[in-house]
Formats: structure tokens, C-alpha cells, sequence
């Protein structure tokens, strides 16, 4: 499996999970991002369960605590700032056994990149424009690089997958929206901080949040309902959009949208799955967002990339590179798990903005509830327990061991 060589397009999440695995279990993985250099900034993820315990088999959990947030309280906010709802955030750590943490997506994707480098080669700044499969391989085409072989093409290159594209088909064919879009910014110095709670304030169909990071930023999150009209893709069409979307706002949308028109990026995306038949084809498979996008709104597709990355590595390792086999039984064992994930994303999509007024007094209404002892930890308790259990793999002497804390 030395002479294996794995092309894996994406160095988010799920590529740098993968490419670790695949180095200790014996094969040559290649990372590239069309990006010039790995992303920063975004938006934070809840980070608990089986990705959770991923990290500590690669020796991460140390970093990831250190850099990560310990959120007290989510409040929900009306116009004057008034507290109407909100619960303590033990009720996670009580789930999970205190293994949760708040965690910049970047951040995390930074380490996970760390992790994996030594034992990859990296390409940054380049993209597969085409890809052809062989008896022996599969001929991959580069838009800056030329041409290369590789035993093995992987997509992780999120929900937009490039190699999803070239292997199956366009994305509409697969995206399924949740009806909603989601914007974040980060901006610097804004006044008033709430170390360790997360706000939110809520009008019909939208959601605006509030998060406070370290080095005096503050991390803004929009969520609001959204046709099936093209998003802007102009950094200017989006600041407008958030202007004209909270136009109405109390609370304090006219000094966050003050910040946000001076921000230089934006994240701005639909809330949408992907759903397919099938993550493989051939010689080229798909992880993370770009085969089952859960959507943003789920608050686990990190973790799930995670996942899925270990399982794959783990099966080819399994099958002794096989693909056909080890492609069959990652599927086999994860299917029915991102099923279940996908249809809870659907309803945590319309708890984050409801559509109507109604409907926000409502969700308010639940979460006071949670006061009940016993409460919280039942109703949120059904999402946040993976109903997997982590597949073991005889990872080869000298590697996930040794490279753990």
C-alpha cells in the first residue's frame, strides 16, 4: 500500500483528516486547495461526539482546548436587549461527558492541516480541471500543474465540490436547500462584549447572532429565509442584502451592520444538503460536505467530516487498498448514521429562524421550558448522541499511537 498514491482535493476539514490517516495506514496522500494559503476566519462550530474523539486519537485535544471556547449561556435577546429565553450550556457538557467545545472552523482546520503536512504532499493554489479513469488509475488534469496520475481521486472539498462535479454530474442535481442562507462576519473592536455567551435576536425569518472571540473580535452570524434565487457573489451585493434583510432590527442591527459595511469578507452561503445515491464512483469518492452536506444549520459537519474521513482511511487500510471493497463498506456503515443527521438539520434550520411570529415565540416558549430539570438534556439530548460506534482499525505500529497525546 506504500506505492498507493491518493489525491485529495479540499484542505478544510475532511482532506486533513483523511490525508493524516492515509499516511499511518502505509499510502502517499496529496492535498490540494484552490486556495493560495488556508482560509481564516468563518464561523465557530460546536465540536463534541465521535469528531471529538477523532481528535484526541490524533493528538489534538490539548490544542483544540486551548485555542477553543467554553461558551457559559445561549440568550435569546429581544429589541432593548432583554434576555426572553436562553439556558446554561452545562447541559452539553453533561451530555457529553464535559468532551465539548466551541472552536473556530479555521482554527481547527489549521490544526488538523499541521497534523497532516509532514506526511503529504501539498499543493495550494490550483484546482483538477478534469479527471479521466483508467484500468490502473485515474489521469487527473490541473488547471496551473499539468497532468498526474493517482491510484485514487477524493472529493472533500465541501458543499461547491469541484470533484463532485467532474465524477457525477452539477451540483443542482444533488443540493437540496433548507430555504434559508447564512452570512458571517468577524470584525474588530466592537462594543459591548459578552465573554462567553451566545446572543441571539430574532425577527420573522431571521436570526442575527453574537459571539465574542479573542484579540478583541467579535463574530457576527446571519441566518434569514432565502428563495432559490442566485445569491450575490459581490462582496458589495452581500453588505447590501444585510442591510436590506435587517433594515428593520432593533437590538443592535444598525451598529452591526455599521461593521459589517466595513468588513473586507464575508462567508455567505445557501443552507442546503447534498443528498446522493451514491459517494463513489469508479476510483473517485466523495467525503464530508462534499457527499452529504448536512448543512451549516446541523452544527455537526465538521465532525461528521471527521468521521467520515477516519472511516474511509480506515476501510482502505481494511481492505488493503482494494477500493471497490473499502468504498462499498464506508458507505455501508455510514449511510443510515448521515441520514439521521440530515433530517435533524431540518428542524435545528427552522429553531434558528423561524418564520413567523408565531413561530418565534414559540421556540422561545421551548427554551424557557428547558429550566425544567431534566428538560434541556432530553430535548437536545436525541441530536447530540451519535448513534455509531467508532470502527476500530489495526492501524500499524508506530502510527495513530504515537502521534497522540
Amino acid at each position: 500500500m506504500r506505492d498507493k498514491t491518493v489525491l485529495i482535493a479540499g484542505a478544510g476539514i475532511a482532506g486533513p483528516t483523511l490525508a493524516y490517516w492515509l499516511s499511518v495506514a502505509g499510502f502517499r496522500p496529496t492535498l490540494i486547495e484552490r486556495a493560495p494559503a488556508l482560509r481564516s476566519g468563518g464561523y465557530v462550530i460546536d465540536f463534541w461526539g465521535l469528531g471529538y474523539d477523532i481528535a484526541e486519537r490524533m493528538g489534538l485535544l490539548s490544542d483544540i482546548n486551548r485555542i477553543g471556547y467554553h461558551a457559559r449561556e445561549l440568550r435569546i435577546v429581544g429589541d432593548r436587549g432583554e434576555r426572553l429565553a436562553g439556558f446554561g450550556t452545562s447541559v452539553f457538557q453533561e451530555l457529553t461527558n464535559g468532551r465539548y467545545v466551541t472552536v473556530g472552523r479555521s482554527d481547527l482546520s489549521r490544526l488538523l492541516f499541521e497534523k497532516a503536512k509532514s506526511a503529504s504532499d501539498v499543493i495550494f493554489g490550483d484546482q483538477i480541471v478534469a479527471l479521466r479513469e483508467q484500468a490502473d488509475g485515474v489521469e487527473v488534469r490541473f488547471r496551473h500543474g499539468g497532468e498526474r496520475r493517482f491510484d485514487l481521486v477524493i472529493g472533500a472539498d465541501g458543499l461547491h465540490s469541484g470533484v463532485r462535479r467532474l465524477a457525477f454530474g452539477p451540483q443542482h442535481q444533488f443540493e437540496k436547500s433548507l430555504g434559508y442562507a447564512v452570512a458571517a462576519v468577524e470584525v474588530a473592536g466592537y462594543r459591548p462584549r459578552d465573554e462567553d455567551i451566545y446572543l441571539m435576536y430574532g425577527l420573522p425569518g431571521r436570526m442575527l447572532g453574537r459571539f465574542t472571540l479573542r484579540e478583541d473580535r467579535t463574530l457576527f452570524l446571519f441566518v434569514f429565509t432565502a428563495a432559490n434565487d442566485p445569491l450575490p457573489e459581490a462582496l458589495d451585493a452581500q453588505k447590501a442584502t444585510l442591510r436590506r434583510r435587517y433594515a428593520d432590527g432593533k437590538w443592535e442591527c444598525p451598529p452591526i451592520l455599521d461593521d459589517v459595511s466595513a468588513a473586507n469578507d464575508i462567508y455567505f452561503d445557501r443552507v442546503s444538503q447534498i443528498q446522493m445515491d451514491r459517494w463513489s464512483k469508479g476510483r473517485v469518492a466523495l467525503i464530508g460536505d462534499a457527499a452529504f452536506c448536512v448543512s451549516l444549520a446541523a452544527g455537526q459537519g465538521s465532525a461528521l467530516a471527521m468521521i467520515s474521513a477516519y472511516v474511509l482511511a480506515g476501510e482502505l487500510l481494511r481492505a488493503e487498498g482494494r477500493h471497490e471493497t473499502a468504498f462499498q463498506n464506508y458507505e455501508a456503515i455510514l449511510r443510515d448514521f448521515i441520514a439521521k443527521k440530515q433530517r435533524g438539520a431540518g428542524r435545528f434550520a427552522a429553531a434558528l429562524a423561524p418564520r413567523t411570529p408565531f413561530g418565534l415565540w414559540f421556540r422561545n416558549l421551548v427554551i424557557k421550558s428547558f429550566a425544567i430539570p431534566g428538560l434541556a438534556t432530553f430535548a437536545v439530548g436525541r441530536d447530540m448522541i451519535d448513534a455509531l460506534s467508532l470502527p476500530e482499525y489495526a492501524w500499524p505500529p508506530g502510527g495513530a499511537d504515537s502521534r497522540s497525546d
